[in-house]
């Protein structure tokens, strides 16, 4: 079984990128969704986990990231949320591959500022994925975001508007 699922991730690995697209469209403006109301969203700021949990939060999120052409790691973060979810092991292959060619990979279009102790580890993992392959990687970038993007998030307009 081992065997097969590496003999399948070789195959993948060595196929040409126009096999599988690994497209996501994320909003350019917070989702037709209903608005946050005062209290959900003045959670967000001691809580990552509920902004990212809230699809207005996300999108809100996502489009600030975007402003500060830093959208990878949550991008990054949705795409490991996404993983999770697939069952076939063939299916989690092709789109491990597709978050290590387009996250994780050195010189990656949209790479994360991984360290190289978590870059190995995860790689080690995609020999056979499972679905807890990139939960080191995820874990470092929503650590990052924590510390980093959700401060910045509070003090911009983006959040500023919600709250008014």
């Amino acid at each position: 079984r081992a065997k097969e699922i590496k003999t399948k991730l070789g195959t993948l690995l060595q196929k040409p990128d126009s096999t599988i697209d690994f497209i996501i469209a994320y909003p350019e403006k917070p989702p037709k969704t209903q608005k946050p109301s005062l209290e959900e969203a003045l959670q967000w700021r001691d809580s990552l986990e509920k902004l990212l949990q809230n699809p207005y939060g996300l999108a809100s999120f996502c489009s600030f990231l975007r402003s500060e052409f830093s959208e990878e790691n949550a991008e990054f973060w949705m795409a490991c949320e996404d993983y999770k979810k697939i069952k076939s092991p063939v299916k989690m292959a092709e789109k491990a591959k597709k978050i290590y060619e387009e996250f994780i990979q050195t010189e990656a279009h949209k790479e994360v500022n991984i360290d190289h102790f978590t870059k190995a580890v995860t790689m080690k993992n995609l020999v056979e994925p499972s679905p807890s392959s990139f939960d080191m990687a995820q874990k470092r970038i929503f650590a990052l975001m924590e510390k980093d993007s959700l401060p910045r998030f509070v003090r911009s307009e983006f959040y500023q508007e919600l709250i008014k």
